[in-house]
Order: structure tokens, then sequence, then C-alpha cells
């Protein structure tokens, strides 16, 4: 199964869930896509999967520059995992793919 699509994704963040759409494309055997949520886009970069394990970078610019890095278990069209932003700490998330 593909990762490609659409994804909606919920954070547990310390100040409360925040949600995201996650769409990812596979380009020329590349995995690309982007990140939308709380009004602002960003690229997905350095993105792979390798059947079960999912991850992806986004780098930030609001409301700090920050590197963010995701790290998933896909089961289908479910998705666990991960978030680390930065200094700020690590958040579990969930996905489910459209």
């Amino acid at each position: 199964m593909s990762v490609a699509g659409k994804w909606n994704v919920t954070i547990k963040a310390p100040t409360g869930p925040q949600t995201t759409v996650l769409e990812l494309k596979e380009v020329d055997g590349e995995l690309t896509g982007t990140q939308s949520g709380q009004g602002t886009t960003t690229e997905v970069t350095g993105a792979s999967y390798d059947g079960t394990k999912l991850s992806w970078i986004n780098h930030v610019t609001k409301p700090m520059k920050m590197k963010v890095e995701f790290t998933a278990t896909v089961e289908g069209t479910q998705m666990t995992g991960k978030v680390k932003a930065g200094f700020m700490g690590s958040y579990p998330f969930t996905g489910v793919k459209e």
C-alpha cells in the first residue's frame, strides 16, 4: 500500500490538539508533499517510507525557525507516531488517510 495521498493528522500538543493535513505524493521514486495547518503550508522534505515506517521533516519559520521531525508507524489507512519540534519537545500524533 502506498502512503501517497491526503492524511488528516492530529497532534497532541501542550496547548491542546492541533490538526494538520499531510498531502504526500511520489515523484520519480521520491516521496514529497506538503503539510498544512494553523494557517500555513510547509514543504515536506526528507520523506521516507519502508512499508510500515514513515518519516518526514518540515522546516518551519513561524512562530520561530526550527526543524520539525515526524516518525510514524503506518497500518493500512491509520498512522501513529511522534513529532519532535526542535527544543520544544516531542508530542504524539495520530493520522487517518482519506
